[in-house]
């Protein structure tokens, strides 16, 4: 269950990177320092990830990583810059949900106490504090 549902994230995470991948090769296309950039953070990407897959599957990590080809190097730049920047919009929203929460919490907090120190039907049926019946009047 758990395996379809990361497949699907995976997607749809590369299919919101898609159009900042696709500026980011176009952007490499006209600025070579740019372009180098790009690729020098592909090639320590590629590099980094193959050790780690090496040490998973118990392999040795000592032998040399051939380098990726220019253009597959700027397109694998390109895909996880545009994971990173849909990922940090995502991060956004998560920390203001995850605030909306905690104001959640807080006004439910402060009914409860209400509650156990009126009674139940004291916070549902208070006059002129936001109670139940005064927002049936405000409707």
């Amino acid at each position: 269950m758990i395996l379809p549902l990361a497949k699907l994230g995976t997607l749809t995470l590369k299919m919101m990177a898609k159009p900042v991948a696709i500026r980011l090769k176009t952007e490499a296309s006209r600025h070579p320092k740019f372009r180098q950039f790009i690729i020098n953070l592909a090639q320590a990407n590629h590099r980094i990830s193959t050790n780690i897959q090496r040490r998973l599957y118990g392999h040795s990590t000592q032998v040399e990583i051939r380098p990726l080809n220019e253009e597959k190097a700027v397109q694998d730049a390109a895909d996880l810059i545009g994971e990173l920047f849909v990922f940090s919009e995502l991060k956004q929203k998560e920390d203001q949900l995850a605030l909306e929460i905690d104001t959640l919490k807080l006004r439910l907090s402060h009914l409860e106490r209400l509650a156990n120190s009126q009674g139940l039907s004291g916070v549902l049926f208070r006059r002129g504090n936001g109670g139940v019946a005064d927002q049936d009047k405000a409707s």
